[in-house]
């Protein structure tokens, strides 16, 4: 029996648009509930969300079974932190802040067994080999790993050739909060020189026959973004949901007046 199939990656490969959600409160209650909701896939961030390896397990079962793929992006690109997501049953990695093709060609190494790589043969203790229950894990594992690689900086963007062409790189996400503040737009991700240089990027990687990705809340420009090409698009994080709707609900509360809404006839009766 070999690896499950990565059918994120697959439709990555196909070309077809895969929208995704970000999670970061870190909690597999809220990650059930937005697994519920049909989204492609959701981003569980260990980057800047506080999230540890049991808690992105939890949050990894909670989404079992439903139509989202996981993600996940560690806080760092680091070959013993790589490990430890794909033991867990991570098939798809997003690892931030990547500037060189040394850098991503050391991350393909990270996420592929002997000989191709140097990830630590230790799937008989692992949840990705269902414990040692899929026979074939070892031999089939890598062919499903999904690595994207996410550049934020202007040093990223001037190596995104390399670091796009390289074999092994499923995809490259653009960062553009960090990309912005790199460039001087610190807090401005929509600023129109952050855009241009965000659209260029998209084009580039896409012509590396790779699949090209971003995050972006402001729903215009994440259209723009798929009529472009990329493929894989965030469209907004749990985070903010929860936060806009609590304030929201409590200001709508603080406005109501029952009276203007109440008809003549149908008072409500306790």
């Amino acid at each position: 029996m070999p690896a499950p199939k990565n059918l994120f990656k697959q439709a990555l490969k196909e070309g077809r648009a895969q929208i995704g959600l970000w999670q970061a409160l870190a909690n597999p209650y809220t990650v059930e509930i937005c697994a519920g909701a049909g989204y492609d896939w959701l981003l569980l961030d260990a980057e800047h969300a506080p999230n540890d390896i049991p808690l992105l397990v939890s949050q990894l079962q909670a989404i079992k079974g439903s139509p989202s793929h996981a993600v996940i992006r560690p806080p760092i690109g680091e070959t013993f932190i790589l490990k430890q997501m794909l033991d867990i049953g991570a098939q798809t990695l997003l690892i931030p802040m990547v500037d060189s093709k040394a850098q991503a060609e050391d991350m393909v190494r990270a996420v592929r067994y002997p000989p191709h790589g140097v990830r630590g043969v230790g799937a008989a203790l692992a949840r990705a080999s269902a414990f040692n229950r899929i026979a074939d894990y070892l031999q089939t594992a890598n062919d499903e790993i999904c690595l994207l690689l996410q550049v934020e900086s202007r040093v990223g963007l001037a190596a995104i050739d390399d670091i796009a062409s390289i074999e092994g790189v499923d995809g490259v996400f653009i960062g553009p909060a960090d990309l912005a503040a790199d460039m001087g737009f610190l807090g401005k991700p929509g600023a129109p020189e952050v855009q241009a240089e965000v659209e260029k990027a998209l084009l580039k990687i896409q012509s590396h026959g790779k699949a090209a990705g971003i995050l972006m809340a402001d729903l215009v420009l994440a259209k723009r973004y798929l009529e472009l090409g990329a493929t894989f698009v965030a469209i907004g994080n749990d985070v903010t949901l929860l936060a806009n709707a609590t304030t929201r609900l409590l200001a709508d509360f603080r406005n109501f007046n029952a009276a203007e809404t109440e008809r003549p006839g149908t008072a409500s009766v306790y």
